[in-house]
């Protein structure tokens, strides 16, 4: 695939916009008719179906790795504006904490992202008029956004009046600063105050969805829009949502339909943070507190539970795989060369039982060995 080469002003200076792809298609759960419409794709007629392929794009980059600046001139059809100065950077740093790249490059494929003219002509003349043109992708992409924050589309906002004092020099050297916005820091936790009857507060610990249930910023932020930091009216107009858009956000994990599950997150004062122990019952302080959730929890957001029988994840223990000393308690000679059932006879592999064998003993009165020294 060949990659693109982005234009600078300054200098002409060509960076190449390399991305990192989680994976290839190799390596991915495809086959050719997820992509394609017809059983022999062409390059003439490659039958693309749309929406598959924006459901994979991943752009694995930071604001900062792409161009800070784009030159958008590729529409020669006016000679009303010069080329528009694009602050590559500023709009990066925007969908980094909404929908991220695919913000705009929407169909992007796997490898390095794409000039929007690939799939875009620049003449308005085209077969396909369920494709906007590239002047008409353009303004669909930027128009929703500049609308909302400003209340009105103002051309001059963009497009530099040809005859004018040339800008283009200055609003380049002013966009390619290394940050345009302040970098954004993600709260601990936040105590959300709701309009319920019973449990009006929710403590939302920020800090464990990031780090502990490894969510991404664009995972619950991907429809916010600028207005939300930017409105230039100052006119914040109320919108009265129904129950289910309220927990819109939180219902892709939590059951937010059953009332019985409301005191999970709702409560009369601040709840502390997430106990494995109190939520599930399975104690994962001893040996399983370094774990991330993803470790045992495999599918991203879902946490429906698993069994807490030891061979679940570990398969059958043995003395081939087991060194029971990590528990702490090194066996003495007897006992070490018993099978695990002989003491344990849950699954669970708790508190072991001495009847079977003895009278006159019990655990953890008496150990069958000596504790290790840590």
């Amino acid at each position: 695939m060949k990659r693109l080469l982005i234009i600078l002003l300054i200098g002409s200076i060509s960076i190449n916009a390399q991305t990192k792809i989680s994976k290839s298609h190799s390596q991915q759960s495809l086959n050719c008719s997820t992509c394609h419409s017809c059983d022999i794709p062409t390059k003439e007629n490659p039958c693309l179906k749309a929406c598959p392929r924006e459901s994979m794009i991943r752009i694995d980059q930071k604001p900062e790795e792409g161009p800070k600046v784009l030159i958008i001139n590729k529409i020669k059809e006016t000679d009303v504006y010069d080329p528009v100065v694009f602050s590559h950077l500023a709009h990066a740093e925007m969908a980094d904490i909404s929908g991220g790249c695919r913000t705009c490059h929407h169909y992007n494929p796997p490898g390095n992202v794409i000039a929007c003219s690939e799939c875009h002509e620049t003449q308005r003349k085209r077969i396909d008029v369920s494709k906007p043109d590239l002047k008409g992708a353009f303004h669909r992409q930027c128009m929703n956004c500049h609308r909302a924050w400003s209340g009105s589309i103002d051309c001059v906002v963009c497009h530099q009046l040809k005859g004018k004092e040339p800008a283009l020099k200055s609003d380049v050297k002013k966009l390619t600063a290394k940050r345009i916005h302040p970098e954004v820091k993600a709260p601990s936790k936040i105590n959300f105050t709701t309009a319920s009857t019973s449990g009006k507060l929710v403590t939302f610990y920020h800090d464990e969805h990031i780090n502990l249930f490894n969510y991404e910023c664009g995972d619950c932020h991907k429809n916010d829009n600028c207005v939300k930091c930017h409105n230039k009216n100052k006119v914040v107009t109320a919108v009265k949502k129904s129950l289910k858009e309220v927990h819109k956000k939180c219902s892709n994990c939590h059951d937010t339909d059953s009332k019985s599950k409301c005191s999970s997150c709702h409560s009369d004062k601040e709840k502390g943070p997430f106990n494995h122990f109190a939520v599930t019952g399975f104690d994962i302080s001893k040996y399983h507190s370094k774990l991330t959730c993803n470790r045992c929890h495999t599918a991203k957001g879902k946490f429906t539970g698993l069994k807490n029988e030891c061979s679940s994840c570990h398969g059958t223990w043995s003395w081939d795989n087991f060194k029971h000393n990590v528990t702490g308690l090194i066996l003495d000679e007897t006992h070490s060369e018993l099978e695990c059932s002989n003491c344990h006879k849950e699954p669970t592999y708790s508190k072991p039982t001495c009847e079977d064998c003895h009278d006159d003993k019990s655990y953890p009165k008496d150990k069958p060995g000596r504790l290790r020294k840590l």
